[in-house]
């Protein structure tokens, strides 16, 4: 493969790229995208910038270029939605987001003439959907991922509602969020080009908080009100649409409302299944097999193929058949409960609860430590984090389970801190 012959500013891109917990492994389809995203001078600026949220002054540094010109650089990047860009303690900040949830996404949420959207999303489809390494790395390595379901309300009975907590509910999401936009689908906005995309609404993909500011502001989603935004859930509700979004408990970025055809996490979570790529809801349907007619609604429904039906064994009617669930790879999600018409499927609560991470550093973490890079959150471009992002991450660490304190106390001392420490006191 040309990429393994020849270093060039494309590959130190996909080295930084690689630095997140959420990577990108090199091929040449890899390339190919991101030579229609990035120019290669692009490339070669944006390998050098750190991971954590950097000023215009600190990227003016490492490119050793003033000031005005770094702003021009960041702020067009920003506008294409390479960067995202937020205001932090009333001083701008830029980020390079991963891949995905990131600015793979991002390229596909308008309608662009600046790339070529079509073969963009041709490679895409080749990166993600034939080629295996980025999908397994994304949804399968480690015990931790990027995203979670949201149970879907309206299949919430009065009873079973009380054991949902706002972290689960999307309609909370919406209505504590500082900012709210919404995007077109970047899952059947790809398939749309490849001429595979299906009949369920495109511009229902909701971005808050920061991350919604910074695409309003650069018009790659538009801002809606809580009123529009819980209209457009009920929408998806209504479609048979699956809320996947954010696996944290506080300020969630994205919630994509996802059909199965389409998207990326319920591909993967068919494809996967055993492995949990996409983290589950707190519940399981429950199905009363006396009132089960074997009518297959749920079975249709099903975005995971979570539900089949099988003979009930009934001696008396041999031809009888019910819905049998499959737990281990039922997302939760409620859409069968949405589905019967016979009211025979209930929402219970799972045996084990569902670990949610409280917020992105937690997440980021804990990602790291599952996929062996804690250290690039800590010696990040050549440089130890403030004071109040250290002890964010020693925050983390402690309120974990001993296991994971244990991987995360080995990589602590890997080649990579051991490095930084002899640049500080070179004599020890």
């Amino acid at each position: 493969m040309t990429h393994h012959l020849v270093r060039s500013d494309y590959t130190a891109l996909v080295d930084r790229i690689n630095l997140l917990p959420q990577g990108a492994p090199p091929s040449d389809t890899l390339y190919k995208i991101l030579k229609i995203l990035f120019s290669e001078k692009e490339a070669a600026l944006v390998s050098l910038l750190p991971i954590k949220p950097f000023t215009v002054e600190k990227a003016a540094l490492l490119w050793k270029i003033k000031t005005s010109e770094a702003r021009k650089i960041l702020d067009n990047l920003a506008a294409r939605a390479i960067l995202l860009d937020m205001e932090e303690d009333e001083k701008q900040t830029y980020v390079l987001p991963p891949p995905m949830a990131g600015f793979f996404e991002f390229s596909l949420m308008r309608i662009r003439r600046d790339i070529d959207q079509k073969t963009l999303s041709e490679l895409f489809y080749q990166y993600l959907n034939v080629e295996d390494d980025f999908i397994k790395s994304l949804f399968t390595d480690g015990e931790t991922h990027l995203g979670r379901i949201f149970v879907q309300e309206t299949a919430l009975s009065a009873e079973t509602s009380l054991y949902v907590l706002d972290y689960e509910r999307a309609t909370e999401v919406i209505k504590t969020a500082s900012c709210r936009g919404i995007s077109i689908c970047y899952c059947r906005h790809k398939m749309q080009h490849l001429g595979r995309d299906c009949n369920a609404p495109k511009e229902i993909c909701m971005t808050f908080n920061v991350s919604a500011q910074s695409l309003i502001k650069h018009g790659h989603a538009r801002l809606v009100s809580i009123e529009e935004c819980l209209d457009l859930l009920l929408v998806a509700y209504d479609q048979k649409l699956v809320q996947f979004g954010s696996n944290v408990r506080e300020k969630v970025n994205f919630i994509c409302n996802c059909c199965g055809c389409c998207c990326e996490a319920l591909i993967a979570a068919r494809r996967f299944g055993l492995l949990h790529p996409v983290h589950t809801t707190n519940f399981l349907p429950e199905v009363q097999v006396g009132d089960c007619t074997g009518c297959g609604l749920c079975v249709n429904i099903c975005p995971v193929e979570a539900m089949s039906i099988v003979s009930a064994n009934d001696p008396r009617m041999p031809e009888k058949k019910k819905a049998l669930l499959y737990e281990e790879i039922c997302l939760g999600c409620g859409l069968c409960i949405q589905a019967c018409q016979r009211n025979c499927i209930t929402l219970k609560s799972r045996s084990q609860r569902v670990i949610t991470p409280l917020n992105s550093v937690h997440l980021a973490v804990v990602m790291a430590i599952d996929k062996g890079k804690l250290q690039n959150l800590i010696f990040d471009n050549q440089a130890l984090f403030s004071h109040r992002a250290m002890a964010a991450i020693l925050g983390v660490i402690l309120k974990l389970p001993p296991v994971k304190q244990a991987l995360a106390n080995r990589q602590m001392k890997s080649r990579y801190l051991e490095t930084l420490i002899r640049r500080i006191n070179p004599s020890s």
